[in-house]
């Protein structure tokens, strides 16, 4: 059992309460998460055990009761967006905002996220569980801290933190991809090659070179070419064409003449 001190006199006074010395107060925006004219948000040095804690701060040196009263409307709206916002991390359940105010004499709020499912850290304990779990990794306690700086963006104000960076790291080699396309002289079979037998084709297809032939006006061409009694490809000059009353006649094409050798 803890022994209950006796009550003091004069309470002692608390640590910055002379703006000289006041660290919030001597603190440049860099240390921050989140910055406006007003306001600034700012995280713990390293993770800690509980998947989010921040502190909204006052940019100006006032404690909670010397608020004007517009600042403490904006404190009504900041304490809502920062919820709002650490809420809708995927690890967080609930959100604690506490202000005790015996420590630092700058106005300055607690927002701690209590896990999800760990309901054995419901209450108001959830302070004393963030020293005792073991420490979140950091790359996603620093993911977390840029989603909330973003959040807050939207309505104003400088996000300063910013998502871990990728550890990404070069091949020690680059690997040369194996051609798929083989080589014909190699000894394979045309099917092997990926050339199609002329076995292999199947009436239909045949049936369709004949349709083709017949509406490009080359019907003929190719049974004139396979007659063993007719004029060969090479030596046939003609082709057929349309009459007026739409008779197909032949038509003397001129013969081909190689063109001459660049040597």
């Amino acid at each position: 059992m803890k022994a209950l001190d006796d009550p003091v006199d004069v309470e002692p006074p608390r640590k910055g309460e002379d703006p000289a010395d006041c660290t919030a107060c001597n603190a440049p925006d860099e240390a921050y998460i989140w910055v406006s004219d007003r306001w600034r948000v700012r995280a713990m040095d390293r993770p800690t055990g509980l998947p989010m804690v921040l502190i909204l701060e006052s940019r100006s040196h006032l404690d909670l009761g010397d608020l004007p009263n517009m600042l403490a409307a904006e404190l009504g709206v900041m304490t809502v967006r920062l919820e709002r916002a650490i809420r809708s991390l995927d690890d967080v359940a609930r959100v604690h905002v506490n202000r005790w105010g015996d420590g630092e004499a700058h106005l300055h709020l607690w927002f701690m996220g209590r896990p999800h499912g760990r309901l054995q850290l419901r209450g108001t304990f959830l302070s004393l569980w963030d020293e005792i779990l073991p420490p979140v990794p950091e790359a996603k306690w620093r993911e977390n801290l840029a989603l909330v700086a973003a959040w807050l963006a939207e309505f104003g104000g400088t996000p300063l933190a910013e998502p871990p960076r990728i550890d990404w790291k070069a091949p020690a080699k680059l690997e040369t991809a194996v051609p798929l396309v083989l080589d014909a002289e190699e000894g394979r079979t045309p099917e092997e090659n990926g050339v199609a037998d002329e076995s292999d084709r199947t009436a239909d297809d045949a049936i369709a070179d004949d349709w083709t032939a017949k509406k490009d006006g080359t019907a003929g061409e190719s049974d004139a070419a396979s007659d063993p009694h007719g004029p060969g490809p090479a030596d046939t000059s003609q082709a057929r064409g349309t009459a007026e009353n739409g008779d197909s006649v032949p038509v003397t094409m001129p013969p081909v003449v190689p063109a001459p050798s660049s040597t």
